[in-house]
């Protein structure tokens, strides 16, 4: 199974773009070391706060594009993993763990990430190898 674990912004990281602390990237990266030798994480990145970002909004027949920043900082992200778990019970023990800066609340989302089983007869063989050949190709355009 794999899960997307969200990362939330804080206040201080959008009104300031305030970095972490010396003594939290060394923890941060102790725990994403940890994960790694577990065989868990596939991915992850910081984001830089929505000031630096935009959204494009859909809606009555017209595509709109707003600019950064946002006002409301507790729907933002500050950053993302992508982790592949035997359960998502072991992905949630896994975020209960992420370390925390004491003095800055924060929290992240856990979300499963649809495997293509759980799209059911609707995903054809036919879907299913375009899937498959977009995949492909990126990790070749991306040497990976």
């Amino acid at each position: 199974m794999r899960v997307m674990v969200m990362v939330q912004s804080t206040p201080a990281w959008e009104a300031q773009g305030q970095m972490p602390s010396t003594e939290m990237l060394a923890e941060m990266g102790a725990y994403n070391e940890e994960l790694v030798n577990a065989g868990i994480m596939l991915d992850g990145d910081g984001l830089k706060n929505s000031a630096e970002g935009a959204r494009v909004v859909f809606g009555d027949g017209e595509t709109r594009v707003v600019d950064g920043p946002f006002t409301e900082s507790k729907e933002l992200l500050a950053g993302y993993w992508i982790w592949e778990v035997k359960s998502f019970e072991e992905a949630v023990e896994w975020a209960k763990r992420i370390p925390n800066d004491p003095s800055e609340p924060g929290q992240v989302e856990l979300r499963p990430i649809f495997e293509a089983e759980d799209f059911g007869a609707e995903y054809t063989p036919e879907l299913r190898q375009q899937e498959e050949k977009l995949r492909e190709q990126v990790q070749h355009q991306h040497g990976s």
